[in-house]
């Protein structure tokens, strides 16, 4: 995980804010925000129980779990049930 992987989530979500999360993928410089949530915590869980190790990461209609970014046309290909 980034080193700041888990502060920016967290602020993000205790903004409800796109433009945040917009403007980490932007690289923009964003301010910590603390506030009481589970959430980021939770989906942590869940990805380390799913196996999922790494982002991005998308669980197929199949089932198959894939990682990392893939070209557009391989990943609507496997979306479509073509791979």
């Amino acid at each position: 995980m980034h080193k700041d992987a888990y502060w920016k989530s967290k602020s993000i979500i205790c903004n409800s804010s796109m433009k945040l999360l917009e403007d980490c993928y932007e690289e923009k410089k964003i301010d910590k925000t603390e506030c009481e949530t589970t959430e980021v915590d939770d989906t942590i869980k869940l990805a380390d129980s799913l196996g999922i190790t790494g982002t991005p990461a998308i669980i197929l209609p199949d089932g198959r779990l894939r990682t990392g970014a893939l070209p557009e046309s391989e990943l609507l290909d496997l979306i479509d049930g073509k791979k």
